[in-house]
C-alpha cells in the first residue's frame, strides 16, 4: 500500500513512516520542508496523488484559539485534495479526553478536527493518545519558576511516542475504523507526582509544588485524560522510558 504521511518528518510521523516501510509498504513523508503547505494547499495534490491512505500528523503552531482556524483550514484542504486523488482511508491523531476539556482552546480545536473528518467524504480512523512521555519536559517548563515547578494533581497516563507511532501505523494499514481507537501507556500518575519522579530521575534539583490551578492540565477535571475502558494499552512504562 502507498501512504502519504503529512507531517511525516516529526516525532510521531517519522516513526510511522519507519514502521510502515519496515512492513513492506511505501510510506512517503511530507511537510513544509518537502514543499507541502497544508494551509495554502501548495504541493498537496501531488503529495496525495496515488496514495491509498493519507495520515495527517500535522499540528497547530500555537495552542491558543488560533489553533481552531489551523485545523479548519488544513483539514478542508487535505480532505479536498484526498477526495480528488481517490484516497480510500484518512487517519488523524488526536487526544484522549479532548472532548471533555472544553476550557482548553487546543482541545476544542482537536475536537473540531475530529468532527470535520467524521463529516467528510472519506472513510476514516481517529487514533486518540494520552500525553506523550516526550512532552514531560515541556510540561514542567510551562509552570517553572526558579527552583520550583507548580503542577496540579490531574491524573495522567503517559504513552511513549514510539508506541503511538506503532499504533498509528497499524491502524492506517488496516480497514477504516470510521470511529476512534483510544491508546494510553500502562501507568497512571498524578501530574505533580509524575513531575517529582521526572526531576529525580534527571537529577534536577528543582522541587514540585502541588497547585491544582497551575498550567493547562488544571482545566482537566477528574480522570478525563486517562484511558477509557476500551483503550489499547501500550507496553512502555514511564520509569523504563526515563531510564
Amino acid at each position: 500500500m502507498k501512504f502519504a504521511v503529512i507531517g511525516g518528518t516529526g516525532l510521531i510521523g517519522s516513526g510511522v513512516v519507519e514502521n510502515l516501510n519496515a512492513a513492506g509498504h511505501q510510506a512517503v513523508p511530507h511537510s513544509l520542508s518537502t514543499g507541502v503547505d497544508i494551509i495554502t494547499g501548495q504541493g498537496l495534490e501531488a503529495a496525495v496523488a496515488g496514495a491509498d491512505v493519507v495520515i495527517n500528523l500535522t499540528n497547530s503552531p500555537t495552542f491558543d484559539d488560533a489553533s481552531l482556524a489551523f485545523f479548519q483550514t488544513s483539514m478542508d484542504n487535505l480532505l479536498a485534495s484526498s477526495e480528488k486523488g481517490g484516497v480510500g482511508h484518512f487517519v488523524i491523531l488526536s487526544i484522549v479526553g479532548a472532548d471533555q476539556v472544553p476550557d482548553l482552546d487546543y482541545y476544542r480545536a482537536k475536537v473540531l478536527q475530529e468532527n470535520i473528518l467524521r463529516a467528510g467524504p472519506i472513510p476514516y480512523s481517529i487514533v486518540r493518545a494520552t500525553q506523550f512521555m516526550e512532552f514531560m519536559d515541556a510540561t514542567l517548563a510551562m509552570t517553572a519558576d526558579g527552583d520550583t515547578v507548580r503542577l496540579p494533581r490531574t491524573p495522567i497516563q503517559p504513552i511513549a511516542a514510539a508506541d503511538v507511532s506503532g499504533i498509528v501505523a497499524e491502524v492506517a494499514a488496516g480497514s477504516p475504523l470510521n470511529g476512534v481507537l483510544n491508546s494510553a501507556g500502562p501507568d497512571v500518575y498524578p501530574l505533580d507526582e509524575l513531575g517529582r519522579l521526572t526531576l529525580t530521575a534527571k537529577s534536577d534539583g528543582r522541587s514540585v509544588v502541588t497547585d491544582d490551578s497551575a498550567g493547562m492540565f488544571a482545566a482537566a477535571h477528574g480522570d478525563v485524560l486517562t484511558a477509557p475502558n476500551d483503550a489499547r494499552i501500550a507496553p512502555t512504562h514511564y520509569t523504563d522510558w526515563l531510564s
